[in-house]
């Protein structure tokens, strides 16, 4: 009977070194996302709606140039869902190269990569980080921008 238990402890060990090696291996594999380099710099922008209405327009994007690192790209996907992203690009880290908005597409002055604003994904070039994205939280006629 004692010998039966020790199988069920050495057993039941060696199943939770299995498990935490095998969760380890998940999450390590599962992080393939490559992380902007883009340097944080607070961000705390409001953005009246009544007054920047280009933005309650679906597919406009505005570009403002005293917040982030290299400035912030505000995107409205559909009434009421925006994104916010830095405007330096993620693969020249300058404040000198900035990403020009067109809609919802961003072009590198620089090297050229572009960027969709759904995501903030390198879509062109050499860039191959995607641009910091910043949160955004809509409250009334009040878009909020923040880190």
């Amino acid at each position: 009977m004692q010998n039966r238990n020790k199988n069920k402890k050495s057993v039941f060990s060696g199943m939770k070194y299995l498990f935490f090696i095998a969760l380890s291996f998940f999450m390590y594999s599962s992080c393939n996302e490559i992380d902007s380099e883009i340097p944080d710099v607070w961000v705390g922008l409001n953005i009246d709606l009544g007054i920047w209405n280009d933005l309650t327009v679906p597919g406009n994007s505005v570009y403002f140039p005293n917040a982030g690192f290299g400035g912030v790209i505000v995107y409205c996907e559909i009434q009421g869902s925006y994104y916010a992203f830095d405007a330096a690009c993620t693969n020249e880290i300058s404040t000198s190269c900035r990403v020009a908005n067109e809609g919802a597409i961003g072009k590198c002055s620089c090297c050229e990569s572009e960027f969709i604003f759904i995501g903030g994904t390198p879509t062109k070039g050499p860039a191959a980080a995607p641009l910091k994205q910043y949160n955004t939280s809509l409250n009334g006629n009040i878009l909020r921008i923040y880190n």
